[in-house]
């Protein structure tokens, strides 16, 4: 391995705590802060109706190409063990995720789904869950604990049948792989048209995460043998819509054997550089995300607190306005009562009943309805009646409907949410910049971390 390489994971291991990478424990604890089932992002987001997907502690990397282009044996040497069977038969047949963990164990079907939630839908291609397995192992070379690889069944034309549609699933798990790499196998199928058709495809949408190389280059023959198979390849994929660009790159690499020396250029540093620039770019995107949604949640609850703000207020005016109309559509009889009784009463029994003072007051508020409604006839006076009686009925039918109101938090969810809201600007926002420093940390002095 190139010092470049090393001196970068030397970087890395000297921030490993507990033999954890410094990269590694940045993911862990994002996805830690969403998934915490009392307080994670994910659960307080949906308290404001927002709804968050946790970051994924691991990139995932997935290798296709046509039979015996070497995917696996990268991958076994890659891990530096021998996790994936190798050979000129097609010896991956399914789909393989490869990951570390704990210890050694190998699992199939339905538990390779459990392990992997976001790949649940893939139960729904048909065939294609009894072809599904995991193998995690020890090791910790390299980046690979934080990698998970996605060996596919080797790509082959003509009568070739697959248990399923092989060129579907490859389509859907490319759109969830950070990373996809294209093997392309001088002494195989290079050209195989299925393997052509697939990447066409992929990079339709994901044109930007795919990168294409010639593998088992030192099987090729001599330097000329290797640049006409490579000029075979490039010309064939430039014929595609979309693969045409400027600037094609297909590096030529091998898996190194000290008992067999070859002459032929070893890029397969950098697959490895590759792959930890994807790795790098992932732990910002995360770092990057989980500032977003901060502000997401804080945005959100500062929006519930004021709109239950506003829904108060129009309740209180709701509430006065169904007073006032109650009162007046009350006091329309009562106003009609007192006029019909001071003007059957005699001024004597009125004394006698509110006293002097109060008959005065009722006669001077009174007297000028009481003459009005004296003037009027009996036909008219029992009109005014009905409609006096009538419009006190839709007085107090509107003061009714004025009176909804709208369901406001309670004092308890109003201290919740603020909470809520501390949490996520004091405690979330702090930790990520503690975890945005450690990792530029790695990368600049301290001194430059104090500008």
């Amino acid at each position: 391995m190139s010092g470049k390489i090393k001196n970068r994971n030397a970087a890395n291991a000297d921030s490993i705590s507990g033999g954890v990478s410094c990269d590694e424990r940045i993911l862990r604890d994002c996805h830690q802060l969403y998934t915490d089932p009392d307080s994670g992002l994910i659960t307080v987001a949906e308290s404001v109706g927002v709804k968050l997907l946790p970051p994924r502690k691991k990139i995932t990397v997935m290798l296709m190409g046509n039979h015996s282009a070497g995917k696996s044996s990268f991958i076994n040497w890659y891990v530096e063990e021998h996790i994936q069977r190798t050979g000129v038969a097609i010896e991956t047949q399914g789909f393989s995720f490869i990951t570390s963990g704990r210890k050694r164990e190998s699992l199939t079907g339905n538990a390779t789904l459990h392990l992997y939630p976001h790949f649940k839908p893939l139960q729904e291609f048909k065939g294609v869950s009894e072809y599904l397995s995991t193998e995690i192992c020890t090791s910790r070379q390299k980046r690979f604990s934080l990698v998970t690889f996605v060996d596919s069944p080797g790509l082959v034309d003509g009568d070739m049948k697959y248990p399923f549609d092989v060129d579907e699933v490859i389509l859907w798990l490319g759109e969830l792989c950070d990373l996809i790499l294209v093997f392309f196998d001088p002494m195989g199928q290079a050209l195989c048209k299925r393997t052509l058709n697939i990447v066409e495809s992929l990079n339709e949408k994901h044109g930007d995460r795919l990168r294409f190389y010639l593998s088992k280059a030192d099987e090729a023959g001599g330097e000329s043998d290797r640049q006409r198979v490579m000029m075979q390849i490039v010309q064939e994929l430039c014929k595609r819509p979309g693969l045409n660009k400027c600037g094609f790159d297909m590096p030529t690499i091998y898996i190194p054997n000290p008992n067999k020396p070859s002459r032929c250029v070893n890029q397969v540093e950098e697959v490895c550089r590759t792959i930890e620039r994807t790795i790098n770019q992932t732990v910002q995107n995360t770092l990057n995300s989980l500032e977003k949604d901060c502000e997401l949640i804080s945005e959100a609850i500062t929006d519930t607190i004021h709109n239950d703000r506003q829904t108060t207020m129009e309740n209180r005016r709701a509430r006065c306005k169904s007073c006032f109309l109650t009162l007046l559509g009350f006091s329309i009889p009562m106003a009609l009562m007192a006029i019909l009784v001071l003007g059957a009463l005699s001024k004597d029994l009125l004394e006698m009943t509110l006293g002097s003072e109060g008959t005065e007051a009722l006669s001077l508020y009174l007297t000028p309805m009481v003459k009005v409604f004296d003037s009027l006839s009996v036909e008219q006076q029992l009109y005014s009646c009905g409609g006096l009686i009538l419009l006190s009925f839709l007085l107090l039918l509107v003061a009714r409907f004025s009176f909804r109101t709208r369901p406001t938090l309670s004092g308890k969810q109003k201290r919740q949410l603020q909470e809520k809201l501390e949490y996520v600007q004091e405690v979330v926002k702090t930790k990520k910049k503690k975890l945005y420093e450690d990792y530029l940390r790695q990368s600049v002095s301290d001194h430059d971390m104090d500008l």
